[in-house]
Parts: C-alpha cells; structure tokens; sequence
C-alpha cells in the first residue's frame, strides 16, 4: 500500500469517526452493554468501513463485530442484566412507527430532521411518536 493510499485511508477513517462516531459508539456501546469494548467495536467497524465499498453499511458492520465478540464471550457473560433484557423487551413491544424512530433518533444519531426526512413523515410526528414511545417505555419499566 502506497503513502498515497494509507494517507487517504486515514483521512477517510477521521471523516467516517466525526460524522458517524457518536451514533456507532452509543449503538455498539448498547449492544455489548459496554462502553470500552463499543469503542473497540467502532474502531474496527471504521477500519474495515474504509475498505468497503458501500460505506452506508456502517450500522451492519458494528451489529456483525458486536455479535461476533457477543459469542466470544462465556455463555453467562452473554446474557444481559435483567433491566436492560426488559427494556429490549419493552422497546420491541412499541408500535413500529415508534420503534423506527426511536432507532433513528438514538441508534442512528440522526436530529428530528433527518429522521424524518429518512422515515419519509414530517418531523412532528417524529416528535410525537418519539415523546410516546418514551413515555411507553417509561411506563413498561415502573
């Protein structure tokens, strides 16, 4: 690999980190119930994203590292504490609007705009089934 290219790649990687880093770490982060290996996840998720040719793949590739250290680990390290196993129950148990924007707003770091702008719905209702599904959720764990 040439100057040229590790230099590109580089560059690429910092790009990658400042406009997707926040939004991989808390996704990683919450899959493994750990900040420190989600940090470890989003690192390799970037050097492998700068090889890819689709770099729209980012989410899947952190879901691909964290389910691959998730079965590295014990079988009783695997399972995750009893409170965030109900709120993953509570949040597949939301309607899907709600559940979509919910994974658009926290999973996907994404501001009511652009969530609503993906979604394809205009941005109050992405007010309003986020504000209700954080109330069903606050709700499921009292």
């Amino acid at each position: 690999m040439s100057r040229r290219d590790r230099t590109a790649g580089e560059v690429l990687v910092r790009r990658l980190f400042t406009e997707h880093g926040a939004a991989l770490l808390a996704y990683a982060s919450r899959l493994l119930g750990d900040h420190n290996e989600g940090a470890e996840v989003v690192r390799e998720t970037l050097v492998r994203a700068s090889y890819a040719a689709d770099r729209a793949e980012l989410f899947t590739i952190a879901r691909d590292l964290a389910v691959e250290r998730l079965r590295a680990r014990p079988r009783a390290a695997a399972v995750p504490p009893a409170g965030n196993l109900e709120l993953l129950r509570a949040v597949e148990a939301l309607p899907r609007e709600e559940r979509d924007v919910l994974n658009a707003l926290y999973f996907q770091g994404r501001n009511v705009k652009e969530a609503a702008t993906s979604l394809g719905v205009p941005a109050e209702a992405v007010k309003t089934r986020s504000r209700q599904a954080l109330l069903r959720l606050r709700e499921a764990s009292s």
